[in-house]
């Protein structure tokens, strides 16, 4: 399959084989997502243990609207990783946003609890997306899902990562993850976009193993 890229355009070039890989992906990500959620179940209960008992005011899950496939919001869910007010906090500390673009990220943020720190930094917050993957909403792989805030301020460039179903990893978390500037992140998703395929897509599933057992970026 060969894409062509133009700044402001994605133009398939050659549909043979999308819609047999499309086929196959759903079913491996439904597959993949429901042996999760049945495998993992007592690591679930530990972790909601864990942040009941540092943050007892707060949810065990935290939600936001993120932005999918074709610009469609979805409920897109996580394990908190936040003191409970964390979204009210956010206007105060938007000015010290470590990353450029159209994304906020802090590395010590103050917002993050303790069991938040060791969630993050395994990426065990993210496998409540495993709901998400199993419904449709999301994919194993594919660019990351943004806020609403962020993509109203997208060019139209960055808009074409918006034309495939996101992803819970992708290949800009196995790239460089926070160590990249949102316009590499925005070309590493085309990229995988113009690339895509079942190889591609267990290649970045190997390569995220890799970064959770020593990724020191994730923040």
């Amino acid at each position: 399959m060969v894409i062509n890229v133009y700044p402001g355009r994605l133009s398939n070039v050659n549909n043979q084989g999308l819609a047999g890989y499309s086929i196959f992906k759903r079913s491996l990500d439904f597959t993949c997502a429901l042996a999760g959620l049945i495998v993992l179940t007592p690591l679930f209960l530990v972790l909601a243990i864990l942040i009941k008992l540092e943050d007892p005011r707060g949810s065990v899950f935290f939600y936001q609207t993120r932005i999918g496939k074709n610009e469609k919001p979805f409920r897109m869910y996580k394990f908190r990783s936040m003191v409970s007010n964390a979204e009210e906090r956010l206007k105060e500390l938007l000015d010290k946003n470590e990353i450029q673009g159209a994304m906020f990220k802090m590395k010590n943020d103050p917002r993050i609890t303790k069991v938040g720190k060791f969630i993050r930094k395994t990426s065990l917050d993210e496998l409540p997306q495993l709901v998400n993957v199993l419904r449709g909403d999301m994919s194993l792989v594919g660019p990351r899902p943004p806020l609403p805030r962020e993509v109203a301020e997208y060019t139209e460039r960055d808009k074409l990562r918006l034309l495939v179903t996101p992803g819970c990893t992708g290949l800009w978390q196995v790239s460089g993850r926070n160590e990249l500037g949102f316009k590499e992140m925005v070309e590493l998703d085309i990229k995988y976009i113009e690339n895509r395929s079942i190889g591609f897509d267990l290649k970045i599933l190997l390569k995220t193993v890799k970064v959770l057992f020593g990724s020191k970026d994730a923040f």
